[in-house]
């Protein structure tokens, strides 16, 4: 059976546009003068992993690593600029909570958007609004537009919303601190569940507490570089002694 991720040599690499050239003129005299007012920055650099059912994989690495940037390609939000990034099955992604709500729906409208996004059927969606807004307890103000909602608030149904059937990969970005306590314990207790059904998970956190927890392996990154792949406790120490 082939992994459920399978990323071989992935780099991406964005460009930095200055605004030396303002005109076609300073273009023209930049381009004369060999000046080059773009910027390239590798992002992330020949990094190559793979994740099997059931296996929870957490990235560290400091502010600017590249974390977020190989969460967005294993999400499918940005290709590879090289490199292979292979997903086999349906994706669960809870990057950015909430970021696919329209402020003006109401939540139950909400609910079916952003499932119809995630790539499920609208039927199912609807006949799921009752439960999932009990989930994440919101049922008094399920009929109000998000607008009206809190941060967290916000955040409960997007999780409630990501992960209301099996996938086969899910994805979380420091999706366990927000909320209350509550909400942490009980969208802990879900993300375990889904894992114990063989869902691989991606799990990005600063709570190296937690990621020694729930992780099977551990990859750490560092200015885009793949620094070490492996066991929980070898990379992790390696990480706190760095």
């Amino acid at each position: 059976m082939s992994a459920v991720v399978q990323v071989d040599s992935a780099s991406f690499t964005y460009t930095i546009r200055h605004g030396g050239a303002r005109t076609l003129k300073d273009a023209a005299m930049n381009s004369i003068r060999r000046i080059s007012s773009d910027v390239k920055v590798n992002a992330l650099n020949n990094v190559s992993f793979t994740i099997e059912s059931g296996e929870v994989l957490a990235i560290v690495g400091r502010n600017g690593a590249g974390k977020s940037t190989l969460l967005k390609l294993l999400a499918k939000t940005l290709p590879p600029s090289s490199g292979v990034v292979r997903i086999n099955g349906d994706i669960a992604p809870m990057i950015e909570l909430g970021a696919g709500f329209n402020p003006e729906l109401t939540g139950a409208e909400n609910i079916v958007l952003f499932g119809v996004l995630l790539g499920n059927r609208t039927k199912p969606m609807k006949a799921k609004v009752a439960e999932i807004a009990a989930w994440a307890g919101l049922e008094d103000h399920i009929h109000l537009p998000i607008r009206t909602y809190s941060t967290g608030m916000v955040a409960r149904l997007g999780f409630a919303v990501a992960t209301f059937k099996q996938s086969n990969l899910l994805i979380i970005d420091e999706v366990l601190a927000v909320g209350d306590g509550d909400f942490q314990r009980k969208s802990k207790a879900r993300m375990l569940e889904l894992i114990r059904g063989g869902e691989a998970t991606v799990l990005v956190s600063h709570d190296l507490e937690t990621v020694a927890e729930l992780a099977t392996k551990v990859l750490w990154l560092d200015h885009g570089k793949q620094m070490a792949l492996g066991s929980p406790s070898e990379v992790l120490d390696a990480y706190r002694k760095s």
